[in-house]
C-alpha cells in the first residue's frame, strides 16, 4: 500500500482532521515554534547558586538574590537540557567568580 493510499483509506470523516493536523505541524515549523522548555519565563533571567548547582530566575531589572550570581557571559542556559544547562549540572562558580567543579558532581 502506497502512503497516498493510506490517506484515501481513512474514513471520510477523518480526512479533514488528518489535514488539519498536518497543517498545524507545518505551520508550527514555519513560524519557528519550539517545544523546548525555557529555563525562565519571559521578563526573567537565570541566576546560579554560588558554590552549588542550584539556580533561580530573577525579574529583569532586579539583582540576583543573596548567594546567587549571573551566569558567566556566553555560558547562560536558555532551555532545559541545552548545552549550558547540562554543563552547569557539574560545574559552579566559587566566591571569587571562578568556574570550578561542583562539589556534588
Amino acid at each position: 500500500m502506497r502512503s497516498t493510499d493510506r490517506v484515501h483509506a481513512l474514513p471520510r470523516i477523518l480526512r479533514p482532521v488528518w489535514g488539519l493536523a498536518l497543517a498545524g505541524v507545518a505551520g508550527a515549523m514555519l513560524v519557528g515554534c519550539s517545544t523546548e522548555e525555557a529555563i525562565c519565563d519571559s521578563g526573567e533571567y537565570p541566576v546560579m547558586a554560588v558554590g552549588g548547582t542550584g539556580s533561580a530566575c530573577v525579574s529583569n531589572g532586579e539583582k540576583p538574590l543573596n548567594g546567587y550570581v549571573r551566569y558567566p557571559k556566553g555560558k547562560v542556559p536558555e532551555h532545559v537540557d541545552d548545552k549550558w544547562d547540562i554543563y552547569w549540572d557539574t560545574h559552579t562558580v566559587d566566591k571569587n567568580g571562578d568556574i570550578v567543579d561542583a562539589p556534588d558532581a
